[in-house]
């Protein structure tokens, strides 16, 4: 890969990691939920009036906005919102990867290969780790619910997989038009409809830079360079790079709220971590292992 696709690879995962303290900030300004449909609101205005509409089934297109906006982001933003911290947060939600490979076994017929399968049970035994000690160090409630936008957002990617060639940009910015009316729904009947009110017209200029970022850099530019980098590079180069999301999540979380890793809390997260790296490379190093055995007997 050229330096300055690494680069711009980089700059993405560094957004999305840091994306998570703005999360943090944003949710104590205002509902999550409707901080979340803000957030999609500006994603989807004005750039759907420059990008074309996705040109897929309906079904898809529909199932893809709930998927991300309602079930993965309004939940993710909820679980921040009731304690669950962000570096956490950013790590608990690459279970998609195993959730997806999970989903693509089951309905699309997919063969999970042995390093896959490792991968994932690393992970789940790193998640009862963190789930034991669920107390004032983790939201029980927050693990949950996080876990829960995990599965949405590979919910999401099984969509993606079935929508075949369809351009990516134009289903990220139009699928945006889908999730601000559920979300500020449920906003109006859980926190009620005074609440929306008050967060349009009585929020500071650092909540509305935080709603801008998440939804103009974080939304539309990170996905758009994202899937550019994919088309240009294949995504067995650029997406393993999305490995560095929680890792810089996880940095800037501990730089801005000081968050600390108890030894059981650090060391599920280990185990999450090391299994989304044997669930993604495992594959790869057993195939470069085939090789030097052939060379070797050569």
């Amino acid at each position: 890969m050229p330096l300055r696709s690494l680069l711009l690879a980089l700059l993405i995962t560094f957004i999305w990691g840091v994306n998570f303290v703005v999360i943090k900030l944003s949710v104590t300004e205002a509902p999550p939920l409707l901080v979340a449909a803000l957030r999609f609101a500006l994603a989807a205005l004005p750039a759907v009036f420059f990008v074309p509409r996705p040109v897929m089934r309906w079904q898809i297109f529909l199932g893809y906005g709930l998927a991300v906006g309602a079930v993965q982001f309004g939940l993710l933003y909820l679980a921040i919102q009731l304690g669950l911290s962000a570096g956490l947060a950013s790590l608990l939600m690459q279970m998609q990867a195993f959730f997806t490979a999970l989903l693509a076994a089951s309905l699309l017929r997919e063969r999970l290969p042995a390093n896959q399968i490792a991968g994932i049970a690393l992970a789940f035994a790193g998640m009862a780790v963190i789930g034991l000690i669920a107390d004032h160090h983790t939201s029980a409630i927050g693990l949950i619910l996080v876990l829960i936008a995990a599965f949405g957002w590979s919910v999401s990617n099984i969509l993606v997989k079935s929508a075949g060639s369809a351009n990516m940009l134009s289903l990220v910015v139009w699928s945006a038009l889908i999730p601000p009316i559920p979300l500020t729904l449920m906003t109006g009947l859980t926190s009620g409809w005074a609440s929306i009110g008050q967060t349009l017209t009585h929020s500071g200029p650092g909540f509305w830079a935080a709603v801008a970022f998440m939804g103009y850099f974080n939304t539309v530019l990170g996905f758009g360079v994202w899937n550019y980098l994919i088309q240009q590079h294949g995504a067995g180069r650029v997406a393993p790079l999305s490995l560095l999301v929680p890792v810089f999540g996880m940095l800037s979380s501990a730089l801005y709220f000081q968050e600390t890793f108890p030894p059981l809390k650090l060391l599920g997260a280990v185990l999450v971590f090391v299994g989304l790296l044997v669930h993604v490379f495992g594959g790869r190093l057993k195939l470069w292992s085939g090789q030097q055995l052939q060379i070797d007997q050569s």
